[in-house]
């Protein structure tokens, strides 16, 4: 897309602190963080919301979504899990989707947030 801030990011023609990148992805801090720990997931290809993806997307979610534990843990928020099921530690994922969702940028993405609470603000 033309106007899409996501795409032009991913083109490296507007600056990010990019955490991630493969031939799919792009991971990186969001610019007004909600948590202490807050990026994005983005694919580089141009899909505007969650909504609109078909079966032909269903690999690049499934990627996104084993990409986020990596990354969070990476970041210093992942989750242990214990031997009662409760763990320690953890992070949120999110995608929002569409006006009434809370979608303000229309390219696909998915929200890592963690960090001690409370946040500043939630997403959800």
């Amino acid at each position: 897309m033309d106007n899409c801030i996501f795409c032009k990011i991913a083109a490296k023609q507007i600056p990010a602190q990019i955490i991630y990148e493969d031939d799919d992805l792009l991971a990186f801090n969001d610019i007004n963080p909600a948590a202490p720990v807050h990026f994005l997931i983005i694919p580089k290809k141009h899909v505007a919301t969650l909504a609109d993806c078909t079966v032909d997307e269903a690999a690049l979610l499934g990627k996104i979504s084993l990409l986020a534990p990596k990354l969070a843990q990476e970041q210093g928020v992942g989750y242990s899990a214990n031997g009662d099921g409760v763990g320690s530690g953890g992070f949120k994922t999110l995608f929002n989707i569409g006006p009434d969702g809370g979608q303000e940028v229309y390219h696909l993405h998915m929200h890592v947030l963690g960090g001690p609470r409370p946040w500043r603000r939630s997403l959800a």
